[in-house]
């Protein structure tokens, strides 16, 4: 069946240009009404300016689709909370959150300023976080909500001069976690896309044969997938030149160490046991990792199991 978005309403934050902008046209084609949200910023966060943002929502409206421009800045909540009351004023209902919004302040760690590292935090977590409890309780109560974290490799497996950007990517994953299983019970559906492509904030650090392959339009189907009616929930979708891959955390079946291995030493000569991939698994929650641990030390001590799962 195909995908459509009609009588939808997202929220694109960052869409005045690369992806962001791919995203929001990409859901207006497929008839979603779609709020433009772009501060106009350089890559670094610094400067203004609503035309990127209109330019947009011409494109929408050009091709027959119902948009609307609005320049927050994610990290103020008071401006985030407008836009969302503007949104509603417009359209009546918001269904989509996409969480593009970016900047780059690229530093070695001893270089690096705690006025920059703070400021890379508060628009890439902080100004998802605002955006997303801007919404919560209305999607809450509507009973129905699709929610996009961009994460990104630096974030993931580390990417040199990135501790900032890494920081903030990676602590992403942790909101998308507790979110999704809070808002299971209201069809509340919490996903991770993790692009790389060919945008302002990757052109000085990709040869031009890889810019030419990671074109943004080709991030824009997953997106689209992970924002659907038949979304899954709490995965993260990489993506980059057509290319579609999922990266899960799993944990080791690990060892249960007592007596005199329980000890620094003990630890060090289990490491290769710790360490065997074979029987990893993933956790559905903090306290499942709680279970298996206290299960994994009763039978290791011939103590009745605390429980039965």
């Amino acid at each position: 069946m195909s995908i459509r978005f009609d009588g939808r309403v997202a929220i694109v934050t960052g869409a005045g240009v690369g992806l962001g902008r791919c995203h929001a046209l990409g859901l207006a084609e497929r008839g979603a009404k779609v709020v433009v949200n772009d501060l106009g910023a350089m890559t670094d966060g610094t400067g203004r300016s609503s035309d990127a943002a209109r330019a947009v929502v011409d494109e929408i409206r050009a091709m027959g689709g119902h948009a609307i421009a609005n320049g927050a800045d994610v990290t103020d909540p008071a401006q985030v909370q407008a836009m969302v009351d503007q949104t509603l004023a417009e359209f009546g209902h918001v269904d989509i959150l996409v969480n593009n919004a970016g900047i780059l302040r690229d530093k070695t760690f001893a270089k690096s300023t705690m006025e920059d590292f703070r400021r890379v935090l508060d628009v890439h977590l902080m100004g998802s976080v605002h955006t997303t409890h801007a919404l919560w309780r209305h999607m809450v109560e509507r009973g129905y909500g699709r929610i996009i974290y961009t994460t990104s490799g630096s974030g993931m497996y580390g990417n040199f001069g990135q501790s900032n950007y890494g920081a903030a990517k990676s602590s992403l994953l942790g909101l998308m976690n507790v979110l999704s299983l809070e808002g299971a019970k209201y069809d509340i559906r919490v996903n991770m896309l993790a692009p790389t492509a060919a945008t302002r904030m990757t052109e000085n650090l990709l040869p031009p044969e890889a810019l030419e392959l990671l074109q943004p339009d080709m991030i824009t189907p997953g997106l689209l997938a992970l924002v659907c009616d038949d979304a899954p929930s709490r995965m993260i979708l990489g993506a980059g030149a057509g290319c579609f891959t999922e990266t899960k955390i799993t944990e080791t079946a690990g060892v249960a160490l007592q007596g005199d291995a329980l000890s620094p030493e003990g630890v060090m000569a289990a490491m290769g046991q710790i360490r065997d991939l074979r029987g990893q698994a993933e956790m559905q929650d903090a306290f499942a990792q709680t279970r298996k641990y206290a299960r994994m030390a009763a039978e290791a001590r011939g103590l009745p199991l605390p429980w039965n799962d």
